[in-house]
């Protein structure tokens, strides 16, 4: 008979897929309500060797296994290898079978020199070096993001299992509007979904009506506030913003943004006008003419200020810095001064 792993690396950025494997592992606990007893969730910032230890030694409760998730898993490891290394490996080679742990590492594969790596490999590392050697005790699962190209197939795959139905188009549509945001990107495709109805075909027209006109919108106006310098209206647009959207998920609708509008500005240094932004970032055409005219009000050094500004933001809220809210809000003060 063959033998579930005791270790699971989870690594990447994409949240959505995170929770699809944990509610997998969750499910082959049973009932629902034994699963719970049996579930432990322990953060990787402020845990020790001792409190893992614990909890993956414990015998399950009327169950075959226990569960235990590690989240911000890469802090953990991070830190035991400095220090507890080789106990850490220790644990590994005597995890009993009815243990599953699970290690929720956060990592994204960023290009380097034209070669595709794992941003923060070298934290965890170790890990992966064991699992290698004892494939039958562990697994690694990659969970990365799909690619902006991908992203359309990858929302009408997702709206199919939800099931709904929805037109190419709408499905391209959405995809500009969220990125390669998964979890965004389910959360608006629950309302189209329950929009259409049953028998209806989502289409781009719905997308337009739930979707883009609405935080879409915000976005455009909390940009346009900025390049008149207008602090007021630019908070005020933020706080509308912060009331739909968590500080993660605005941080990256905003970055997006901006991005789009340096792609813009270079098209309109280059003598290009609203159908050549279109066609240069394939985007629909009423988002070409607001990112034509929006680019235009900002000079191709400031959007590529402001877009390493965005950058530092992104990372303090990943690595515990500057909380993010307020950190948007002195990006603010600091543009429209």
């Amino acid at each position: 008979m063959t033998v579930a792993p005791s270790l699971y690396l989870l690594r990447g950025d994409d949240k959505t897929r995170f929770r699809e494997l944990i509610a997998t592992f969750k499910a082959g606990l049973g009932d629902p309500d034994t699963a719970d007893l049996n579930t432990s969730i322990l953060d990787g910032e402020s845990l020790n060797i001792n409190g893992l230890v614990a909890d993956v030694m414990a015998v399950p409760f009327l169950a075959p296994r226990r569960l235990v998730i590690l989240e911000n898993a890469r802090n953990f490891l991070s830190k035991q290898a400095k220090d507890n290394k080789e106990r850490v490996l220790k644990l590994f080679d005597e995890l009993p079978e009815s243990t599953a742990l699970v290690l929720q590492v956060e990592d994204q594969i960023i290009k380097r020199s034209g070669n595709a790596g794992w941003e923060n490999i070298k934290s965890y590392k170790w890990v992966e070096e064991w699992i290698n050697t004892h494939p039958e005790q562990g697994i690694v699962v990659n969970c990365s993001l799909p690619s902006q190209d991908d992203m359309p197939l990858w929302i009408r795959r997702l709206c199919k299992e939800k099931g709904g139905e929805m037109d190419t188009n709408a499905s391209v549509l959405l995809a500009e509007y969220v990125g390669n945001d998964t979890l965004r990107a389910g959360h608006e495709l629950d309302k189209l979904i329950a929009y259409a109805g049953e028998q209806a075909k989502i289409s781009a027209q719905d997308v337009v009506l739930l979707t883009a006109q609405d935080q879409e919108g915000d976005i455009f106006a909390l940009v346009d506030a900025l390049g008149e310098r207008n602090g007021k209206k630019a908070m005020e647009q933020f706080l509308l913003l912060t009331e739909k959207s968590d500080v993660m998920e605005l941080a990256g609708m905003v970055h997006r943004q901006f991005r789009l509008l340096i792609q813009a500005r270079e098209v309109m240094d280059e003598g290009g006008r609203a159908d050549r932004v279109q066609k240069e970032l394939k985007v629909m055409s009423f988002v070409a003419n607001k990112l034509h005219k929006q680019a235009g009000r900002f000079s191709m050094a400031q959007l590529v200020d402001i877009h390493g500004k965005l950058l530092k933001i992104d990372e303090d809220i990943k690595t515990g810095g500057m909380p993010g809210l307020l950190a948007f809000q002195l990006l603010i003060a600091q543009l429209t001064q």
